[in-house]
């Protein structure tokens, strides 16, 4: 995959670095990223983590304290792992659903089927820039009192109906992966509007320590509680480590500025690819409205083994670099985590992930591709015969 620096972004590490009241640790910088990242989403909070997958962790194990006696959460199959196994490790059951082909999230219908009265949340992933969402989930949704959690990993910037995908859901998640649409090398930041979840994702990022809330009054109300600890020392929930640093923070910060910018120039990209691309052989049909595609999506039209040998020979021999089964390596259902889960589930009920699982694959999309370069890949792509 491409890589997202740019020399202004080590400037802006050593530019850190040089400051002769240095702090690398968690601190102003992060707070100020945090805040940046707020306005440029459109939310009130965000919390800056170490990874995207932790930033899903920590939204399942908020979601724990929180909970009824909901124990079900809807989850895709074409997502990344962090997301299930985030769901599993905080004590919740998976419900999977198979994915609509036009936008590769989950598919609707099937999501409003399996809604009952033990479902708690839908965790949503909006895959590689596609928008999930519809005015008819999220109005069934409200209308059940049923939680919205958004992975937004691979979207940044993507929208729905005019607004940016992570401000629906009670909570969202994006990654700052180097290959994601902008990277702090490793990172992730969970974002809300709601004022107690906010504290809590500080809360969990640090070890569930009391000091971490913004909330002076809590934090005093805590040391009352338990006048025998320290008050520098009052862990409230059983999680780790998950703070990110300056570093990471000061690298984010300047990567934000051109954001925008090279999410137009992967949305050009993309239109591009998808017109030269032949329609006999793959698919072209996605809902592109409001997208933000840091991948080039390549699914087969038809199920073709011979056709997926030749296809990968031709690519290594150009050296286009490709991934296997779009999102997270294809269908979950198929890894060996899941063979606990899964004494009642049929593969079979799941057919349009497993014809991405063994025919989909995605190229890089980025920023610096420039439009002949396209134009020679759809063209090799166009050209591959079995």
């Amino acid at each position: 995959m491409h890589n997202n620096f740019l020399s202004s972004d080590m400037n802006s590490v050593r530019k850190l670095i040089k400051n002769k009241n240095l702090i690398l640790t968690q601190s102003k910088k992060v707070l100020e990223f945090e805040n940046k990242w707020s306005k440029w989403l459109g939310v009130k909070y965000s919390v800056f983590v170490n990874s995207g997958s932790s930033a899903n962790f920590l939204s399942m194990l908020i979601l724990k304290s929180i909970s009824s006696k909901k124990k079900e959460i809807i989850v895709p199959t074409l997502t990344w792992v962090s997301d299930i196994n985030s769901v599993i490790m905080s004590g919740f059951k998976p419900v999977f659903v198979d994915i609509n082909p036009k936008n590769l999230s989950m598919d609707e219908d099937q999501v409003l089927k399996k809604i009952n009265k033990n479902t708690f949340a839908v965790f949503i992933t909006h895959v590689q820039g596609f928008n999930g969402l519809s005015d008819k989930l999220l109005k069934t949704l409200k209308s059940r009192k049923i939680l919205l959690i958004e992975d937004v990993c691979e979207s940044h910037g993507a929208k729905f109906k005019g607004k940016k995908l992570g401000t629906f859901g009670l909570i969202s998640n994006f990654s700052f992966y180097y290959a994601h649409h902008m990277s702090t090398i490793e990172g992730g930041m969970i974002c809300t509007n709601n004022k107690d979840i906010y504290e809590k994702a500080r809360i969990f990022r640090s070890h569930g320590m009391a000091r971490e809330a913004k909330n002076f009054k809590f934090q005093k109300k805590m040391e009352k509680k338990y006048p025998k600890l320290s008050p520098q020392f009052i862990f409230l929930y059983p999680t780790f480590n998950f703070r990110n640093n300056e570093i990471g923070a000061v690298i984010g910060l300047n990567q934000l500025k051109r954001l925008n910018k090279n999410n137009s120039l992967r949305t050009r990209n993309l239109k591009l690819f998808l017109s030269l691309l032949d329609p006999s052989k793959y698919r072209t049909d996605y809902d592109i409205l409001g997208s933000s595609n840091y991948a080039f999506p390549i699914i087969f039209k038809n199920k073709n083994f011979n056709f997926r040998e030749v296809f990968e020979k031709t690519l290594i021999k150009y050296n286009i670099e490709f991934r296997r089964g779009n999102a997270g390596g294809g269908n979950q259902l198929r890894q060996p985590y899941l063979k606990s889960f899964l004494k009642n589930i049929n593969i079979k009920n799941f057919p349009e992930v497993d014809h991405v699982h063994f025919f989909g694959y995605y190229i890089g999309n980025y920023p610096s591709l420039n439009i002949s370069k396209i134009k020679k890949i759809c063209f090799i792509l166009n050209n591959i015969n079995e």
